[in-house]
């Protein structure tokens, strides 16, 4: 395949959108991919480790290209070891594209089929961010410079890049929901359509094939 079929998931720090992530990526059909998770595992004792958790530690962004090669080395071997399928499957891109210039590196790489938006107000975001801190030792979470700081730029330089594609895509959902009732928005009005549209397609071209790929 030239790009792979991506549906992007759009949220601000603290709107639920890591949570909502790994849930779909456990739906067989979709390959849950988040950046931050990434970033995360990096040993801290190699370079590429080092270099995250300085900007991390500041609340900073990774630079763009630095971001965009780990991400492609990591679905590459992902391939590689057999645990994604792109002619069959959807990545569920989380926590990329961030900015204007992300979406051109990545314009190449991904067709994106869907756009999740989860919204809510930035005081609830906020006080999410806190509990979780507490909860979970994320000590990149736990002071509120930070915490402020990436609100910050997310408004400045993520939540404008949903205007660079088309509007028909994006789907907007109340992030303040219960989680159940996020997932069955998320579901409903996104995955089942893209997912049915994908296989009546591969069902078209080769009926077998497409048997076998659905189990």
């Amino acid at each position: 395949m030239s790009r792979y079929r991506t549906i992007l998931l759009f949220g601000a720090p603290g709107s639920g959108k890591g949570t909502q992530g790994k849930i779909i990526g456990a739906i067989p059909g979709f390959q849950h991919s988040s950046t931050g998770d990434i970033f995360r595992s990096l040993d801290l004792q190699t370079d590429m480790g080092r270099r995250f958790w300085e900007y991390s530690s500041r609340g900073e962004l990774v630079p763009d290209e630095l971001t965009i090669q780990l991400w492609k080395q990591y679905i590459k071997g992902l391939e590689y070891i057999n645990q994604f399928h792109p002619e069959s499957e959807f990545i569920l891109l989380d926590g990329m594209p961030r900015n204007g210039k992300q979406k051109e590196l990545l314009d190449d790489v991904i067709d994106v089929r869907g756009i999740i938006y989860l919204r809510a107000e930035r005081d609830k975001m906020v006080e999410r961010l806190r509990r979780r801190a507490l909860k979970e030792n994320r000590f990149d979470d736990a002071s509120d410079s930070v915490i402020n700081k990436r609100m910050d730029v997310f408004g400045r330089e993520t939540r404008p890049v949903l205007d660079l594609y088309p509007q028909q895509l994006i789907h907007r959902i109340d992030a303040t929901m219960s989680q159940i009732r996020i997932l069955s928005e998320i579901v409903t009005r996104v995955l089942v359509p893209l997912k049915e549209d994908l296989d009546d397609g591969r069902m078209k071209v080769d009926p077998v094939a497409a048997e076998v790929a659905g189990g």
